[in-house]
């Protein structure tokens, strides 16, 4: 009786995918104006800038903050709320659309390898270890610093041009060695031409290579300088080659930035995808052909998307603004990563509300027909489309969640749709 009752307060208890669902979308705001996960996700924000503040203060003397308990129970309460939120992203890593298809510790292994895990691991890890071992190392105060860096994981702008700098690190490094020699072939030079007139400023190529970085960065300290004809010549081309030199990254960043914008708008709307239910099962390659028949439309305040009563032959994503679903007896008001009617794709069934765009709203519409299109070139899909179909129209799935796919079957006895 005990181990029955202990069995079910387990069961009743245990995390469930429903579960792990909610912890995702709390911790990588997947799901859009969601109070509880802009609450988390800015204490979190506040934490770290407070960790950082703290690192850096702990190392003027005057104050010792070493010494003060605060300071201690500050770190342990810090340690804690930073291992937590790890341990929580590697058990929701599953439900990333990335890992789609690979198995549950597959999924997570290749989450714990990304570098933001990586990160993340280091804000805690080394701090637990050291207490545990009973180690006091003052070098742990420079890993503080660290945490300052999962600021990046909140900033759009900073996880862009992190993407950026990886996907153009190869030409990046060909800008490094370009560097190098120009320093090097300067130095070089400048010191065939200055070491006799200036042995202590350019009695060797290291020593002439100061020079040639300040100059080729553009930086020019003046502490070192040529004073001969011959070393001024060389000066100069020196510093029309870090022109040069400085230009070429920074035309290289600013285009992959650009393409880096573009491929986000495309995740995006990869990931307002992967939400339908109705897609739920399907796999990356899956989505990222469903992604491919979308059209853009833009609607203006007022402008009505479809009416009821019309026959539905096509669902929206709402990529930004907000639309209303004018039903008969209520309103719904839908935002910014929502969707709405995605049973049209299953059944040439009559709208069951109005959809109004409230603001301007730039809406993704995928066609019944184009899908059509797209499960005749890929059967698997269509296999999985209709395996999702039989669940969502289950007994207990009619329920509408901020759309209209319930509202859009038609009833048993109804009149066949135009």
């Amino acid at each position: 009786m005990t181990a029955h009752r202990k069995g079910r307060w387990w069961e009743a208890f245990r995390p469930t995918r429903k579960h792990r669902r909610r912890v995702y979308e709390i911790l990588e705001r997947d799901a859009a104006h969601d109070p509880l996960a802009e609450w988390i996700n800015y204490g979190l924000i506040l934490l770290i800038l407070t960790n950082v503040t703290a690192a850096v203060l702990e190392t003027v003397p005057s104050l010792a903050l070493r010494d003060r308990v605060e300071f201690h129970l500050f770190e342990a309460f810090s340690l804690v709320v930073f291992a937590v939120e790890y341990a929580g992203r590697v058990w929701v890593s599953p439900e990333n659309p990335r890992y789609r298809g690979l198995s549950q510790a597959r999924a997570r292994l290749r989450y714990m390898a990304t570098l933001p895990a990586i990160v993340d691991l280091l804000a805690w890890l080394p701090f637990v270890l050291s207490a545990f071992l009973g180690l006091e190392l003052r070098t742990l105060a420079i890993l503080r610093l660290l945490r300052f860096v999962k600021l990046a994981r909140y900033s759009p702008g900073m996880q862009s041009l992190i993407e950026v700098l990886r996907s153009e690190r190869q030409s990046l490094v060909a800008c490094f060695w370009l560097v190098v020699a120009v320093v090097l072939v300067s130095a070089s030079a400048m010191y065939v031409a200055e070491r006799n007139v200036q042995p202590d400023k350019f009695g060797s190529i290291p020593q002439a290579m100061w020079w040639a970085i300040a100059t080729v960065t553009t930086v020019g300290y003046g502490d070192v300088y040529p004073i001969s004809a011959p070393g001024r010549v060389i000066a100069g081309f020196t510093m029309l080659s870090g022109l040069i030199m400085i230009a070429l990254p920074v035309g290289i960043i600013a285009t992959a930035f650009v393409e880096v914008i573009k491929r986000r708008d495309f995740i995006i709307t990869w990931g307002m995808v992967a939400r339908v239910p109705l897609f739920a099962d399907l796999d990356a390659a899956g989505i990222g052909e469903i992604h491919k028949i979308l059209s853009a439309h833009r609607a203006e305040p007022g402008e009505i998307v479809v009416r009821r009563g019309e026959v539905a032959s096509s669902m929206y994503f709402i990529a930004s603004g907000e639309v209303e679903l004018e039903f008969v007896h209520e309103t719904v008001l839908l935002g910014e990563g929502q969707f709405f009617g995605e049973m049209a794709l299953l059944h040439e069934a009559k709208r069951a509300a109005t959809a109004r765009a409230r603001t301007g709203c730039m809406l993704l519409m995928l066609d019944a027909r184009d899908l059509d299109e797209v499960v005749h070139h890929h059967p698997q899909i269509g296999q999985r489309i209709r395996a999702m179909a039989r669940e969502v129209e289950g007994p207990h799935a009619l329920k509408r969640s901020a759309d209209i796919a319930g509202d859009e079957i038609p009833a048993r006895g109804d009149t066949k749709p135009m």
